[in-house]
């Protein structure tokens, strides 16, 4: 995963408010600081793993985000950085602290691969979920028997309590759309995904009841883009957006492939999907248009 600096050079908080998504999130906001002190210092990446007695790679990759923080190594380079003033000094040990406690899909690392980790994570913790999905209904749309179709699909050989323990994840993470402050879930959906009756005519039954239900919560909109219109701008596949109210955080892209994942977010990298999801919503049916949409679908099968 790739995670940079973000723009600007804002002082470092004593505290960081994040109180959903935990670790992964706390990670990457407590590696984009650590960045932050060691290039103000002029000071490479060789010199700091020199300091806690570890390599410059080891250092890039506590940077990003990508490993867990030893609060002695943290407190070795905050020394090396200059960092004295208490109250700074001991917000960002609190934060590597904070960061190595488990999220709570941790229970389920026996059937979670770790580049999906990190997606659990910053599903947890952004304001907005943009997605756009060719074949399947997003996965924190699914039903029950729609998510163990899917999971079968994809891992035939696997035992029925592992694809039940797959299913599961899945429900539980759905609970983030309807807690307190649940995020604005913006998605495009092809046509082909409501007209393929996955599980059987049952299951998709079900499946398309639940996203006429939840397409009138306040914080979800669904589009459908109609076969009538033939190609379109997300030509290369599914994907998603994922931004957060943090200001330290950019804007996240996840790509999943077959057996891995590619996060983007650099600017470069971000802007042409944020511009390809802006076409979508543009050529899709108007999300006024979904409920009509999934009842003559409801009514085919």
């Amino acid at each position: 995963m790739v995670m940079t600096q973000p723009h600007g050079d804002s002082p470092v908080p004593s505290r960081f408010a994040v109180p959903h998504g935990g670790p992964t999130v706390l990670k990457i906001l407590l590696g984009s600081q650590l960045r932050r002190l060691r290039e103000d210092n002029h000071i490479s990446r060789d010199d700091a793993g020199y300091a806690i007695r570890a390599s410059g790679s080891k250092i890039s990759r506590l940077e990003r985000g990508r490993v867990g923080f030893k609060e002695r190594d943290v407190a070795d380079l905050l020394t090396l950085y200059g960092v004295s003033e208490d109250q700074e000094r001991m917000g960002l040990l609190s934060l590597a602290r904070q960061a190595n406690e488990p999220g709570w899909w941790h229970r389920y690392s026996n059937v979670l691969p770790s580049w999906f980790e990190v997606y659990i994570g910053l599903e947890e913790a952004a304001s907005r979920i943009r997605s756009y999905e060719v074949q399947f209904v997003p996965g924190l749309l699914q039903t029950e028997s729609y998510t163990r179709a899917v999971t079968v699909l994809g891992h035939p050989d696997a035992p029925d309590d592992e694809i039940e323990r797959r299913v599961a994840l899945r429900m539980a993470r759905q609970r983030l759309l309807t807690r307190e402050d649940a995020p604005q879930l913006w998605a495009v959906i092809d046509e082909a995904v409501i007209q393929r009756p996955l599980g059987g005519t049952q299951t998709m039954r079900e499946q398309l009841e639940r996203l006429l239900e939840v397409s009138t919560l306040p914080n979800v909109i669904l589009h459908v883009m109609p076969f009538r219109l033939g190609g379109h701008a997300a030509a290369g596949g599914p994907f998603s957006i994922l931004r957060f109210a943090e200001p330290e955080l950019p804007d996240v892209v996840y790509l999943e492939q077959l057996t891995s994942a590619l996060y983007l977010d650099k600017r470069e990298d971000v802007d042409p999907y944020l511009a390809v999801m802006e076409r979508l919503c543009m050529e899709a049916e108007p999300a006024s248009a979904t409920p009509g949409i999934l009842r003559r679908a409801l009514a085919d099968l």
